[in-house]
């Protein structure tokens, strides 16, 4: 506990470095953000460090009766994705193949075709999101968690560096924040800026002091905008989310994960003019802290479960931005 509490200080310590702005002063070795203050150069799992086997044993003194809810959707072609993305699911003939042998097997396959951690219920890994910076020597490179460039990342075949299958399983204590409720909402209006007063009176409200969350939890927020997840149009256009002052406050609880019931946990357009997702960029760019999006939390909230055992196992495919996944809370 006294471990945990030291490296409870340094984070909050380097809070400031990890969240500056980028300026023209970086280096490949040093930058704002890099090398991780407390995971060091190098490293590709981030958050999902947090996931020791104190933790998993931490987190599963919240089962109480071993009910399991599905947090995730069902990825189909109907489900609402975010621009141009796809998803198309064919099955090469029916059946797939035979019969064969002298008892007549027959077995069915499918081809997918889709942005394979990208659509649907999806977990953005490591590789997913950087910032194009201006090196002190006049040189602009573009950077990832920990430092890592583009230069060194990309290929025509999978990410080389921080690809999804470096994260760790995610095996953790589950917070849910329930925003919508507290602000006596079926669903937050569009645009809808989660200021850190807003998460503070919802903690109230579910009876769950700020000195209740650890290093390595998984924070999760209800908006309410999974109503709209078969309206697709209304699902896409402009939802509410969290803003920086409130990624601020994640990156102080040392989070492992953060998720949400739109497609990107932040609000859009930012209230920051100009700015674009400066949430991912402060989560998971500066800080590994990963993001899940597009889940459902209606059975929790039916329970008035707001804390639980969470399980979430990224699939790892070499060089991945991020991954499909089935999500599930336990009580």
């Amino acid at each position: 506990m006294k471990n945990q509490k030291i490296v409870t200080l340094l984070c909050l310590f380097f809070t400031v470095l990890l969240t500056s702005v980028p300026t023209s002063a970086q280096t490949k070795d040093k930058g704002p953000w890099w090398p991780h203050p407390i995971w060091g150069a190098g490293d590709m799992a981030g958050g999902s460090n947090w996931i020791t086997q104190e933790k998993v044993l931490d987190a599963i003194k919240l089962v109480q009766t071993g009910k399991i809810y599905e947090l995730g959707h069902v990825y189909e072609e109907s489900m609402p994705m975010y621009g141009k993305r796809i998803y198309e699911m064919r099955s090469p003939a029916t059946p797939s193949g035979g019969p064969i042998g002298s008892n007549g097997l027959i077995y069915n396959e499918e081809f997918l075709v889709t942005e394979i951690g990208q659509v649907g219920t999806q977990f953005d890994g490591p590789g997913h999101i950087g910032t194009r910076v201006t090196f002190e020597d006049g040189t602009e490179k573009d950077v990832y968690y920990n430092g890592f460039t583009g230069d060194e990342m990309y290929s025509p075949y999978g990410l080389k560096k921080l690809g999804v299958e470096n994260i760790k399983p995610m095996v953790t204590r589950g917070i849910l924040i329930d925003i919508a409720a507290y602000k006596g909402v079926d669903a937050l209006p569009n645009s809808y800026e989660v200021t850190l007063s807003d998460i503070k009176g919802a903690l109230k409200k579910q009876g769950i002091p700020e000195d209740f969350f650890q290093n390595g939890d998984a924070i999760f927020f209800n908006y309410g905008w999974s109503k709209w997840w078969t309206q697709p149009e209304k699902y896409n256009s402009n939802p509410p989310g969290i803003g920086v002052e409130a990624a601020k406050w994640i990156v102080s609880k040392n989070a492992a994960m953060v998720g949400s019931d739109q497609y990107g946990t932040e609000v859009e357009p930012s209230p920051i003019e100009g700015a674009a997702a400066p949430v991912h960029q402060l989560l998971v760019n500066q800080n590994g802290i990963f993001n899940l999006e597009n889940l459902d939390f209606a059975p929790l909230i039916a329970d008035n479960t707001y804390t639980f055992l969470f399980i979430f196992t990224p699939t790892p495919f070499k060089g991945a931005t991020g991954s499909p996944g089935r999500p599930i809370a336990i009580k």
